[in-house]
């Protein structure tokens, strides 16, 4: 997702405010990931409360359509990052399903490529990362997942990590449910199939050995969670690009929903399955350049390459095929957003048939 320029001054300061702070409860010091986006998130307790309590009174036929998976606990889902106005209520809906403790996060790695990242995943070495009730513990289980990985496929960035938006958005709300979360985040640029395959597979048999060592269970005590937003469509104010190849008319609006709608039923839902994997990167990106796109997902890594691990994992911990559960998907355009000025918040792009947002989220168990 794009934003705006008055936003960017405050993403990339964020590296320098996330720096070594004491902990007055301890007394140590330790290092604490700042949050970037305070305009588009929740980042105070009674924001989030706010947020949550007007959501409950907004969406409440929204969140009744799904809440027949309200006592499940989700072992992988997919979560959109967007403004809070915007997506409002698939947060709740799909993050309340969260069980576990631990949390491992693939984010998407908007800037990478201006830090000349691709390839292998990204870790931080942040201690903690501030969350609107406090600090979230990052687990220890970070630093022995990354020494199962072989050097050329990861590496540690602060520098990404601190300017990077799409992890913090969902911590709120898995604090607000959970104020013991423990999350691990990792960035996922560009890559190419072949080294995602490679990597997540490594991964994958990193998370089942941690698993086993610790008498963890998958879904109960450790879950993936993948973020994305859907399709970014519109040719206004989006650095100069047209991204609206069905045009901007209702018509060409019309036509975008339906193609997302292709991607997410053939792609995400129902048993899954490896060939799923593939059939999204050939939705999204580009067969001769990996690294550009076909269809405007920023998350045309991060899901694949989640769902890569979730498979691998599920095929190495044993168990029944995973299942894709549709929670929602919705636009920035096609409901009133919800009123946050009060909150000290707001919007960090615009919305309009000329530059707009989609938003899936799904969950597996």
């Amino acid at each position: 997702m794009n934003k705006q320029f008055i936003f960017l001054f405050f993403a990339v300061t964020g590296i320098f405010l996330a720096g070594f702070k004491k902990d007055s409860l301890s007394g140590d010091c330790s290092k604490i990931r700042n949050v970037v986006d305070t305009v588009g998130f929740a980042h105070l307790g009674w924001q989030t409360d706010s947020v949550m309590n007007r959501i409950n009174r907004t969406y409440s036929t929204e969140l009744s359509k799904v809440k027949v998976y309200q006592n499940t606990a989700w072992k992988v889902a997919i979560c959109p990052h967007d403004d809070y106005t915007y997506v409002g209520w698939q947060y709740p809906a799909l993050l309340r399903n969260i069980k576990a403790k631990t949390i491992i996060i693939f984010g998407v790695a908007h800037k990478a490529r201006q830090l000349n990242i691709s390839d292998k995943i990204v870790f931080d070495s942040y201690s903690y990362w501030q969350g609107p009730y406090g600090k979230i513990k990052v687990s220890p289980f970070r630093d022995e997942l990354r020494r199962t990985l072989t050097k050329d496929f990861c590496m540690v960035s602060d520098s990404l990590q601190g300017i990077e938006h799409s992890v913090e958005s969902m911590l709120p709300f898995l604090q607000h449910y959970n104020r013991n979360a423990e999350i691990i985040s990792i960035l996922v640029p560009a890559m190419n199939e072949v080294t995602m395959s490679e990597i997540s597979d490594q991964l994958a048999s990193g998370i089942a050995k941690t698993l086993k060592s610790h008498h963890l269970e998958w879904g109960k005590d450790v879950a993936l969670l993948i973020t994305t937003d859907a399709v970014h469509y519109g040719d206004e104010d989006w650095g100069g690009k047209n991204m609206a190849p069905y045009g901007t008319d209702s018509s060409g609006y019309a036509k975008a929903i339906k193609h997302e709608h292709e991607i997410i039923d053939n792609c995400l839902l129902g048993e899954l399955r490896p060939e799923m994997t593939h059939r999204l990167i050939d939705y999204t990106v580009q067969p001769d350049n990996y690294k550009e796109y076909k269809w405007t997902w920023c998350g045309r890594y991060s899901v694949p390459f989640g769902v890569m691990t979730a498979i691998n994992l599920q095929k190495i911990t044993g168990g029944k095929p995973l299942h894709g559960k549709f929670i929602g998907y919705s636009t920035s355009i096609d409901h009133k957003p919800m009123p946050v000025d009060d909150l000290r918040m707001g919007r960090t792009a615009i919305a309009t048939m000329k530059h707009w947002v989609g938003y899936v989220s799904v969950g597996y168990y």
